[in-house]
């Protein structure tokens, strides 16, 4: 019986997990689009900033990452080799939302739908050295009351940055101070073209169609540096 009281204390004595304290985000203004097949796919340069995408990655790596693999293609899974974090968060998806990407989906119209906001399971992926996702589509979730994701959102969270700045060198044998190099995701089109190879920049948001028009598309093998990306959708009613 005491035993037992032990164990039932300790279990009691548990802390609950943190949070993770994610960062405020700046209302992002004169956001640059580019576009790579029309509305299907197109990205936009520093969507975070350096700091909120430093900041995100603390966060991240303060909850902990956990390993996610697959059954692999002889099963009829795409591969996959990655660690993730998802979180159920309203407050964060709206957040990210309204700090640009609202504007960006204010004429965007799918089959008479309109954007409302950002699917609040927020997934956080981490790429380290040979891990990658191979070819695979993404599929449309219905959230109920009228709600369906349509858009694909990766924010990523490291990468070559668009704009020239000093590389954080002050630990060179941490992988997440390298450069990143690999990790592209890359877009197919019919007979295995390639419709865009996008390299990661940090603070960069990409975002593509999924459901029935999603098009065929990978994350590559990262070869040096860590990879990480912030994952959510774009949520049409």
């Amino acid at each position: 019986m005491a035993e037992a009281a032990t164990k039932r204390r300790a279990v009691d004595n548990k802390k609950a997990p943190t949070k993770p304290k994610w960062p405020l985000l700046q209302p992002k203004l004169n956001l640059h689009v580019t576009r790579l097949k029309e509305h299907d796919l197109f990205t936009v340069q520093n969507f975070f900033t350096p700091a909120e995408s430093k900041a995100f990655i603390k966060a991240a790596e303060s909850a902990g990452f956990e390993h996610q693999g697959s059954l692999g293609p002889a099963k009829g899974e795409a591969y996959r080799d990655n660690d993730r974090i998802s979180v159920n968060d309203p407050a964060l998806a709206d957040m990210v939302w309204q700090s640009g990407l609202s504007k960006l989906f204010s004429d965007i119209k799918i089959r008479g739908r309109v954007a409302v906001g950002l699917n609040p399971n927020i997934r956080f992926y981490r790429y380290k050295v040979g891990q990658r996702f191979g070819r695979h589509i993404d599929e449309s979730v219905d959230l109920g009351e009228g709600k369906r994701t349509i858009y694909t959102l990766l924010i990523y969270l490291s990468g070559s940055p668009k704009t020239k700045g000093k590389s954080d060198s002050s630990n060179p044998k941490d992988p997440a101070s390298e450069p990143l190099v690999g990790g592209e995701t890359v877009f197919y089109g019919s007979r295995n073209s390639v419709v865009a190879e996008v390299a990661p920049a940090e603070g960069m948001a990409l975002l593509h169609i999924h459901g029935d028009k999603c098009m065929l598309h990978e994350a590559r093998n990262v070869s040096k540096g860590i990879k990480y990306v912030f994952r959510s959708d774009v949520v049409f009613a």
